[in-house]
Formats: C-alpha cells, sequence, structure tokens
C-alpha cells in the first residue's frame, strides 16, 4: 500500500507542471474514498472493543465477586459469541428490572427517613427489599450468568433467575403501593377533603333528624299530663253540675277595669294552673286578680275541673272556650281563612321526615300550633275584652316570682305594648325575623330596630282601639299568605303590629331562655318578676333544663288527687 502511495505521488508530481488532466482528477478522487474508508475501519474496530470492554463490565450491576471462583478451563469468549448469544438481552433486561426496583425501594426507605414519621416499619421493609436484591445478583448460581467469560447461558438457570426476580418485583410493587399514602402528600389531602365531606353530609342529615327528633319531643303530651286531661274530663261527665257556669250570670268582677285582669290562652291543664299559682302565691292582694283562660273545646273540661276544685286565695278565674268567641270565624281571622288552605295544610301536616326537615333553620315554625287560633287570640284583646282598659298577657310556660301590680303603674306613654327588649349587638334585631329582601317589609322598617320578647306583654286596650292594631295585623297577615314576608309563628307579625308603638320595660321584669339556655345565672333568675321557659325544654317535659325544673315543679298542685292519680312530675 505504501509503495502504491508513492508511485501516485510521483505520477502527480510529473503531471503538476503540465495542469492537472481528468484522468489525474479521477485517480485523485479513488485515493481519497480510499484512505477514508481505511479510517474509518480501524476507528469502528477500536470502539467496538472498547464498548464491549465497558458493557461486560456493566454486567456486575454493582455487585462484586471473585472471578477465580469460575471454572477453570473455560475458554474467552469472543465480540461474535457474545452477540449471537440469544439469552443475553433477555438477561439484561432481567437485571434491569431488578435494579431499576431495587433503587426504588432503596428511594422510598430515604424518603421514610427523612420524613421522620411513624415509618421506621417501612424504612426496615424497604432496606430489606433492596438487600433481597443484592443478595440475589451476587448468589453463587447466578454468577455465571453474569460472567463475560462463560459459556453460552443456561436457559434453565435464567428461568429460574426470572423467577425468583419476578416475585421480588411483585413484593416491592405491592409494598409500594401500600405505601403510598404514606409519602403523597397530596393524596392525603385528597382523601382527607373527601373523608371530610362524607362526614360533613353525615352531620347535616344527623342535624336534620336529630333536630326533627328532638320537636317531636317537645310538642309531645306526657303520658301524665294526658292522663291527667282524662281524669279531669271523667270527673267533669260524671258531675256537670258542679263545675258549669251555664245559665248563671257573668260576675261583675270579670268585666271591672279597676281590677289586675291577666289573658292567659292555653291548651295545657297544668301549665295554666301553675301560671295562676304563681302569680296568686306572689301577689299581697289576690283578690282584686282577675285570670281569663281561654283553652280549645276539646279542653275545656278539663280546665272548669281544674280551676274549680280549688281555691285560688280569693282571686277571679274565667274558663271559656275559644269557640265561645263567636267573631273569631274564618270570614274575620286570617290565620282560620289560611287554615283552609290545601297549601298550608301539606306545608303543616306533611308527615315524610325528608319534607318536614327541609328548612332546618325555621323548621320549628312548621309546628301546627303556630297557626293554632289559641296562639292567634293575643291580637284580638280588645274585642275579646272591651270593657277592660290594660290586661297584662302571660305566656303558659311562665312563672311569676313578684307581685306585678307595679305594671299597670307604669307611665306608657300612649304605647300599646310594654315588653323586655331582647337585642344585644347584633342579635334578635328585625332583620332575623322578617324577609327583608321583600320590597314591602325592607320600605317599612328598619333591619336594625330592637325585637321584643312575647310571654308577659302588658297591653293598653285604650291605645291598640285609637292605633287600630288589630287593623293593621290583618293586613300583614294577609299579605304574608305565601309566607314571603316572614316565616309564620306570632312574633314577627307582632314586631310589626306594634313596630312604633312599643315601650321598653326594665329587663328585670322578663327574664327568657330558661327552655333552652342553661347558662343564665341563678342571681339573674331570683331578681326576675316573671321566668319564662320558652324554648323545646319545657319544664313538663322530661328534656327539661335540670336546675331549672324545681323552679316550676314548687308551684304544681301535688295535692290535687286526679294530679297524684295519674303520678305527674314521677
Amino acid at each position: 500500500m505504501v509503495i502504491n502511495l508513492r508511485r501516485s505521488h510521483r505520477i502527480l508530481a510529473k503531471c503538476r507542471g503540465n495542469g492537472p488532466p481528468l484522468w489525474a482528477s479521477i485517480f485523485t478522487f479513488r485515493f481519497f474514498a480510499l484512505s477514508l474508508t481505511i479510517a474509518v475501519s480501524i476507528v469502528f474496530t477500536f470502539s467496538f472493543l472498547f464498548t464491549t470492554s465497558s458493557f461486560a463490565s456493566d454486567l456486575n450491576f454493582g455487585f462484586s465477586y471473585d472471578r477465580n471462583e469460575v471454572k477453570t478451563g473455560s475458554n474467552r469468549r469472543s465480540v461474535l459469541a457474545l452477540k449471537s448469544d440469544p439469552l443475553r438481552p433477555r438477561l439484561d433486561q432481567i437485571r434491569k428490572q431488578a435494579g431499576d426496583h431495587r433503587s426504588l425501594a432503596l428511594a422510598y426507605a430515604s424518603y421514610a427517613r427523612k420524613l421522620k414519621l411513624e415509618n421506621t416499619k417501612l424504612v426496615r421493609i424497604f432496606a430489606d427489599l433492596s438487600r433481597n436484591y443484592t443478595n440475589l445478583m451476587s448468589h453463587p448460581s447466578y454468577r455465571e450468568l453474569f460472567d463475560a467469560d462463560a459459556n453460552l447461558i443456561d436457559e434453565s438457570e435464567l428461568r429460574k433467575f426470572e423467577k425468583e426476580v419476578k416475585e421480588r418485583i411483585k413484593f416491592t410493587r405491592q409494598v409500594i403501593t401500600e405505601a403510598k399514602e404514606s409519602f403523597d402528600n397530596q393524596l392525603k389531602i385528597h382523601k382527607l377533603k373527601d373523608t371530610i365531606f362524607a362526614l360533613n353530609e353525615q352531620l347535616t342529615k344527623s342535624k336534620k333528624q336529630g333536630a326533627f327528633s328532638s320537636l317531636i319531643a317537645a310538642k309531645s303530651i306526657p303520658k301524665s299530663l294526658h292522663c291527667l286531661a282524662l281524669r279531669l274530663m271523667e270527673e267533669r261527665i260524671a258531675h256537670p253540675e258542679k263545675y258549669t257556669d251555664e245559665g248563671k250570670p257573668t260576675k261583675p268582677e270579670l268585666e271591672d277595669p279597676k281590677l289586675y285582669h291577666y289573658a292567659i290562652f292555653s291548651d295545657n291543664v297544668v301549665a295554666a294552673s301553675v301560671v295562676v299559682n304563681s302569680a296568686v302565691k306572689n301577689t299581697k292582694e289576690p283578690w282584686k286578680h282577675v285570670f281569663h283562660v281561654v283553652t280549645d273545646k276539646m279542653n275545656l273540661g278539663a280546665m272548669q275541673v281544674m280551676f274549680k276544685m280549688r281555691d285560688y286565695s280569693g282571686a277571679h278565674i274565667e274558663v271559656k272556650a275559644v269557640e265561645d268567641y263567636k267573631f273569631l270565624n274564618s270570614s274575620y281571622v286570617p290565620v282560620l281563612k289560611q287554615l283552609e288552605s290545601s297549601n298550608l295544610q301539606k306545608f303543616y301536616f306533611e308527615n315524610k321526615l325528608e319534607n318536614a326537615t327541609k328548612d332546618t333553620t325555621n323548621m320549628k315554625f312548621r309546628n301546627p300550633k303556630y297557626l293554632s287560633i289559641l296562639n292567634h287570640l293575643r291580637f284580638y284583646l280588645p274585642e275579646m275584652y272591651p270593657k277592660l282598659h290594660k290586661i297584662l298577657f302571660l305566656d303558659d310556660d311562665i312563672i311569676v316570682q313578684r307581685d306585678l301590680t307595679g305594671l299597670w303603674k307604669i307611665d306608657m306613654d300612649g304605647k300599646v305594648n310594654g315588653a323586655v327588649e331582647t337585642c344585644f349587638g347584633s342579635f334578635h334585631r328585625y332583620a332575623q325575623y322578617m324577609n327583608f329582601s321583600h320590597p314591602l317589609i325592607k320600605a317599612k322598617f328598619s333591619p336594625k330596630a330592637c325585637a321584643w320578647a312575647y310571654g308577659m306583654n302588658f297591653f293598653d286596650l285604650d291605645a291598640w282601639r285609637r292605633e287600630k292594631c288589630t287593623e293593621e295585623y290583618h293586613y300583614w297577615q294577609n299579605l304574608n299568605e305565601n309566607r314571603t314576608l316572614w316565616k309564620l309563628g306570632t312574633l314577627p307579625p307582632g314586631l310589626i303590629t306594634y313596630y312604633s308603638t312599643t315601650k321598653p320595660l326594665d329587663k328585670s321584669w322578663h327574664v327568657l331562655g330558661l327552655g333552652y339556655n342553661p347558662s343564665i345565672s341563678m342571681d339573674e333568675i331570683k331578681n326576675a318578676a316573671v321566668i319564662h321557659f320558652n324554648g323545646n325544654m319545657k319544664p313538663w317535659l322530661d328534656i327539661a333544663i335540670t336546675q331549672f325544673r324545681p323552679l316550676w315543679t314548687r308551684y304544681v298542685d301535688y295535692e290535687n288527687e286526679f294530679v297524684q292519680a295519674c303520678n305527674f312530675g314521677l
């Protein structure tokens, strides 16, 4: 080759002086191509040998073992033999999979150490997995598989090795899947959100069911109270002449405006009697006090017997049924007219739990008592007692602890309603009771106006007639037939009717909340003229607040033979 190159140079030198002929250019191009081919062949050969050497060294996968342990007498495999072995790529793939999973186990073990949580067990598991891969690769029975100097790979050994690797990989993936929740914070967050959402749904459902159950418990009639009403009614039927006032002239005291008159509207025999008992026992001159008790026709007989069986220290008691007031009919009273509506009946008397608890915030107003005429009689006092000038309205869940005659001495300043205000801060304002998104409500009233309490209300009946409050009540009650102005009840229409005609009374006259707030101080209760068990935990129910119940039970007439027979309060 050197001689040919020299000859080519001489020929080129001779021809250089006369310019390059065509054949000389062709020869030069062939010479250049031949030289380039030889150079590339040499480089490729050395590069391939170097790569083969590196590949053989990589087969050790980071594991060292003594090559002297390989069988003696084995011949070094040539590059051609290595390339022609069909099992070598399969072995390399298995080895790579094992190495990847070993590295993954080490990574999870390292991350578990960084978290410094309760992952010590996981750290040990992942460390053991890594060692298992290392031990498998360095096992004497599999070393020949990775020896570059070994003969062709034994397929049975390869299958055995592959089986063990796959078993370890399967176990590694299983452990990683189970441990992933401990390491993946995002997964933890999503799982926690799902748990919170499920608990909120369960809590909302439980609240609805609890509120509904509480409402049933609050509005139910205890067995002893039901027994008492039946026993009293039985007595009324057995001895009608002892308890009836039919045919007798009306006592003049019942219409005497100079006496102190009280209005009590109730269908609860014991509750009504307790109100009268407490008022009589805490007044100086009981004979100057007149109690007008109004009930429904069903409880009239029981009420008559209850109040006829005892002398209330000379106090005058009138017991009548609401049906005795003939002007209270559906053509005059909006509430009675609305009760004839099928939509309103469905709203109040729907008996399915899921429908009865749709409006959880105002579920208590779904009670039919809020459309009971007994509950709305308070708006007809001037017509019920036309000869009276002033009257004190009392709920049947109150206790009188002090002489109330001082109320008749208060200057009402021309106002109709004397009541204790209940607002403090942003609580118990008009905005809580009425729908101020309605343009009519928004235009007529202030949402920040202070609310007051029903339960003990002193009414100037002359001012009532002058201000035409009953007509005002009718106007607004008719507008609220579809419950768009307020969620029913008697307080919202009362707040509207006496919006500018209410005189605030001192808070010591009326302390509220004994039926729902156990944190009322005993000093505040002791100094109150009237305490009010408003709320669901009425004192005659088993769900009553324990520390407040004796304030009520001490005025129960336990000497009454029918009360004893029905084991009331036991």
